[in-house]
C-alpha cells in the first residue's frame, strides 16, 4: 500500500554519530519503501550555508538523500529555525524539493496543513522577534557573507545564548499557543495538522468551530527519533 512519512528535527551533527546512523538506516530502508518523505524541519543541528556542502557529514547526508529521491522516492524538505539557510545547491544536490512553511496538501484524500511548528508558539515573543530577524533578506546577507568559519562561531555563540534563554522560560511559553492553532486550522479550512518544532510528540484532537481536527506533532531525534507514517486509511507514530 501506498504511503508517505513525515519526520522533522533531527538535528543532524557529527557530535551526535548515533543518531546519524539511525538517520542513514532509516533513510536506507523505511523511507526507501515509501512513495514520500516529508521532513518538516531542523533535518541538521545547524546549517550555515549550502558552500560548507562538502564538509563530510553534509556531503553523507546529501547523497544519502540522493539515493533515495533516485530509487523513485518524492522527498520534500521544509525549512526549520535550524537550517531556514538550506538552498537550492543543496535541493539540486539531494533531487528534493523545497517547499514552504505552511504547506497544504490532499493526503489520501484528507487535507493537510504541514509546518515547521515555530511559528505557532506565538507566547514566545522574543523568539518570535529573533526569528523574524533571522529570516530577514538583510540579516541572512550579512550572514553569509562571513568565512564559513566565522558562521559557525557565530551559530555557536547564538546556541549558547539560546539555551541560556530556555532555561529562564516557562516550558507552556516554548509549547504551540493553542488559540494561534486553532486559527491557524480555521484559515486552513480546518485541516488535520503535521508539525514538528517542540519535541512533544503527540496526537491532538482539536474542536474548532464545531469541527474536529486532528494535529499530530512530529517526534525530536535527540534521544531515538521515530516519524509518522500516512495512508489512506489514517497515521500512525512510529518509534524508532
Amino acid at each position: 500500500m501506498s504511503h508517505t512519512l513525515f519526520i522533522s528535527d533531527l538535528h543532524l551533527s557529527p557530535e551526535r554519530p548515533g543518531i546519524v546512523e539511525v538517520f542513514f538506516a532509516f533513510v536506507g530502508r523505511t523511507a526507501a519503501q515509501a512513495g514520500a518523505l516529508y521532513i518538516l524541519g531542523d533535518l541538521f543541528e545547524y546549517w550555515v550555508g549550502d558552500d560548507d556542502l562538502d564538509e563530510p557529514l553534509n556531503a553523507a547526508v546529501a547523497k544519502a538523500l540522493g539515493e533515495l529521491a533516485a530509487r523513485g522516492v518524492a522527498v520534500f524538505l521544509m525549512h526549520g529555525n535550524r537550517d531556514f539557510l538550506v538552498g537550492r545547491e543543496f535541493a539540486e544536490r539531494t533531487g528534493m524539493k523545497l517547499i514552504g512553511d505552511p504547506t497544504v496538501l490532499d493526503l489520501y484524500g484528507a487535507r493537510t496543513l504541514l509546518m515547521h511548528g515555530d511559528t505557532l508558539c506565538t507566547d514566545d515573543v522574543d523568539y518570535q522577534k529573533f526569528r523574524t530577524l533571522a529570516r530577514s533578506p538583510e540579516f541572512q546577507a550579512d550572514f553569509l557573507a562571513q568565512s564559513i568559519g566565522a558562521r559557525k562561531q557565530r551559530v555557536g555563540q547564538l546556541r549558547a545564548i539560546n539555551e541560556q534563554a530556555k532555561q529562564a522560560k516557562a516550558a507552556e511559553i516554548m509549547d504551540v499557543a493553542p488559540a494561534t492553532v486553532e486559527a491557524v486550522l480555521r484559515q486552513h479550512a480546518y485541516p488535520r495538522l503535521i508539525h514538528g518544532h517542540t519535541h512533544r510528540p503527540a496526537r491532538h484532537v482539536h474542536r474548532v468551530d464545531g469541527r474536529e481536527c486532528e494535529r499530530w506533532v512530529l517526534p525530536d531525534w535527540y534521544e531515538r527519533g521515530g516519524y509518522l507514517r500516512c495512508d489512506e486509511r489514517g497515521c500512525t507514530a512510529v518509534t524508532l
